[in-house]
């Protein structure tokens, strides 16, 4: 074999070689990024499942309670009360009478 045919040979060679280690690299970080996606979803899932129905003042677990046609979160420990998105608009929604009536009964007066 000539030293031009080796060369080419070799050339070619390094160019295949350079193209397997890209291919390789891109499919490592593509797994890297999907396993750093999903240990964050499972990271994500925990903290939901730790603070789910939680008080967030002291902790203890929330229950719901449904007042007139609107569902509240109360905590079983300390009776403070928390509204979900949406829940205060409907709450302001009411008429003035209505309105009077249902924080009434939310605070249990």
């Amino acid at each position: 074999m000539d030293d031009i045919s080796k060369k080419r040979e070799d050339d070619w060679f390094h160019k295949n070689e350079e193209q397997m280690i890209a291919a390789a690299r891109e499919a490592r970080e593509k797994r890297e990024r999907e396993r750093a996606a999903q240990e964050q979803a499972a990271e994500r899932d925990k903290l939901k499942a730790t603070h789910f129905m939680k008080c967030p003042k002291c902790g203890h677990d929330l229950r719901e309670e449904a007042i007139g046609d609107v569902t509240v979160d109360r905590c079983s420990f300390c009776e403070g009360i928390f509204l979900d998105a949406g829940e205060m608009e409907k709450i302001f929604a009411k008429r003035e009478d209505d309105r009077k009536g249902l924080l009434k009964r939310l605070i249990g007066l």
